[in-house]
């Protein structure tokens, strides 16, 4: 199965891959480039949820998507929690290409508050919560029913987590078997 990959240009959204830079939970970069793939798809739900989100004003900041499966193993040992990543030996959605980690800004650019950053491996960062500013609720509510409109299902421990439903279904892939070059 071929990836597709997602440009900024292509799918009108911003990219800002995480575990390409250390700007993330392990504070080192993850993988070797910063590109951003998805199977097919998850490409043209992706697609639905930008066409839903732009009459709002509003766009898609991707911090990842595709994760081959030597970096879901780095994860892993580094933050060894299935409350918030999946174990590699089961294998994660986003190594099947079948998810997208991402949030909403403003039309300027500017992300919208969810209340907890990216990654936040707290419960404050489960979907649900009263207990943060009632703008980042609303917000995340605004997100999940974009997203689930388009096509997507959320993971309920991550805001910004959305996968393909039956993403189990799907076939691992690792960078070698991807050719992407991530790692």
């Amino acid at each position: 199965m071929n990836l597709i990959p997602i440009s900024e240009a292509d799918f009108n959204v911003k990219i800002d891959i995480k575990y390409a830079t250390s700007d993330n939970f392990t504070g080192k970069p993850v993988y070797r480039a910063a590109k951003c793939y998805l199977h097919p798809e998850a490409a043209e739900t992706l697609k639905k949820a930008v066409s839903l989100a732009l009459p709002l004003g509003l766009k898609f900041l991707i911090f990842d998507a595709y994760r081959p499966s030597e970096a879901q193993w780095k994860l892993w040992e580094h933050t060894p929690d299935p409350g918030f990543l999946a174990d590699p030996a089961k294998g994660s959605p986003h190594s099947r290409g079948v998810a997208i980690d991402l949030t909403l800004t403003d039309s300027v650019g500017k992300p919208l508050d969810m209340g907890t950053a990216f990654d936040a491996f707290t419960p404050l960062s489960h979907h649900g919560r009263t207990d943060i500013p009632l703008e980042a609720q609303k917000n995340r509510l605004l997100l999940m029913g974009i997203m689930t409109t388009a096509g997507w299902d959320f993971y309920r421990n991550e805001w910004w987590h959305y996968q393909l439903f039956n993403s189990r279904n799907y076939p691992l892939f690792s960078d070698k078997d991807a050719g992407t070059g991530m790692m």
